[in-house]
């Protein structure tokens, strides 16, 4: 029995060490935190490693020490004393010759002892690492601290070693740090919410404000289409009447064309001048400058830039300085949020079930918010799904045309002079004939 309690407690120090590579890399830093916090020595002394990409470089290299030395101890002790005797009871029983025997005990051996330490030795620990990686790192966090210290030689020299081999392709290495991309916090989310750890709204606004970075302004922005705008010599009974009537509380003034964009007019100063002076001064002395910002500008940096600006608007511009449309906080507000109520404005009718089950949807609507009902990922050029709709057909369509597009079969319901208003989708689950 000696020789399968030696085996065994090979694999355990092999699983200890596996375990303890995955859950140091996996273990949410804030919950270490926080167990530091409540006053855990090993959850400080963890924080403190994953807090030192140098600390924890030399901490996974302890575990890769570790598991391979297991890995070749537990290889070479088996055949040493398993092999001769699997080899002496094949010769007895199947009577084989001394040479077959032991090429056939060798090979048992190893298969036996390469299962062990695939199953026990890696994927069991491996699974408890990634589904319990605060207690697993705990635990493992004292022998392996240790190891780091026993291993510090073999460590400086594999990683020298290393950075030898880099050294000729220009490559610096990095130690190991917590860093993931945008796909890889997006799964994230996704599991966490499957696993009940996330609400379905929380899980939408947090997929939205990953993506933020990604939309640009011209996603987001009022289109220049739907602005409502004021000529800067119209005169100033109008004008009131306009803000009166108008569900915005600010103007854009142009002259001449609304590419000569001059600012924007605020009902609030209007009221404040009328109420001071009992009458209004030329709409022009009115106009509070506004910044223009390229339509390609994304939202984050949008954000910042007003914020540095101390303005709420900006007027969009495309590459040739043609301005494009309008850009508020509210609208990056709403992206993250959802629609924003507001008490002046009415509300904009959203998605509505129809009686043949397929779904009604704006024109305007984003292609990331049609998703759920589109059930695929429209991509392309445009960012609503009624300027997806008029790329892949290359024209504006008539009201009541029908397509199969990406497989959606498409109706458009309803059209403006310029684009599509109204349109209803369905997914259907064989496509023939589709358009592109």
């Amino acid at each position: 029995m000696v020789p399968f309690l030696v085996i065994a407690t090979l694999v355990a120090i092999n699983a200890l060490y596996v375990a303890a590579e995955f859950a140091s890399v996996a273990v949410p830093r804030s919950k270490v935190a926080q167990a530091a916090k409540d006053g855990s020595a090993r959850a400080t002394g963890l924080r403190d490693l994953l807090e030192s990409p140098a600390a924890l470089d030399r901490y996974i290299a302890a575990c890769q020490i570790g598991i391979t030395l297991s890995s070749l101890v537990v290889g070479a002790y088996g055949q040493a004393t398993l092999g001769p005797a699997l080899a002496s009871l094949l010769g007895e029983h199947l009577a084989l010759e001394p040479a077959a025997a032991f090429s056939t005990a060798t090979i048992l051996v190893l298969l036996l002892l390469t299962g062990s330490q695939v199953v026990l030795g890696e994927l069991v620990p491996k699974n408890l690492a990634l589904r319990y990686p605060l207690e697993v790192a705990l635990v493992t966090f004292p022998p392996t601290r240790l190891s780091t210290t026993l291993y510090r030689p073999f460590i400086a020299f594999l990683n020298g070693s290393g950075l030898l081999l880099l050294k000729p392709f220009g490559m610096q290495a990095h130690g190991h740090q917590h860093v993931h991309g945008p796909e890889e916090i997006e799964l994230l989310l996704a599991e966490s919410r499957r696993g009940g750890a996330l609400s379905p709204e929380a899980h939408r606004r947090l997929r939205r404000g990953l993506q933020l970075s990604r939309r640009t302004v011209h996603e987001l922005m009022v289109p220049r289409r739907e602005l409502e705008a004021i000529e800067v010599s119209t005169p100033t009974a109008e004008v009131v009447e306009r803000l009166r009537t108008s569900p915005y509380s600010r103007l854009p003034v142009y002259r001449g064309s609304l590419d000569a964009v001059l600012g924007v007019v605020s009902s609030k100063d209007l009221v404040h001048l009328f109420v001071q002076r009992g009458a209004l001064p030329p709409l022009e002395s009115l106009v509070r400058s506004l910044p223009f910002v390229p339509e390609s500008m994304s939202a984050d940096r949008l954000v910042h830039y007003l914020q540095e600006r101390r303005a709420s608007l900006a007027i969009v511009v495309d590459e040739y300085g043609g301005v494009q449309g309008l850009i508020s906080v509210e609208d990056v507000l709403s992206e993250l949020l959802g629609d924003l109520a507001d008490e002046l404005k009415e509300p904009d009718p959203g998605p509505e079930t129809l009686g043949d089950g397929s779904t009604r949807l704006p024109g305007t609507m984003t292609l990331l918010d049609a998703e759920p009902w589109l059930g695929t990922r429209w991509t392309g050029t445009t960012t609503t799904v009624g300027g997806h709709v008029v790329e892949v057909l290359g024209r504006l369509p008539e009201p009541g045309e029908e397509h199969v597009i990406e497989g959606v079969h498409v109706k458009v319901l309803d059209m403006g002079p310029t684009a599509i208003r109204w349109l209803s989708v369905k997914r259907v689950e064989r496509v023939e004939g589709e358009s592109r």
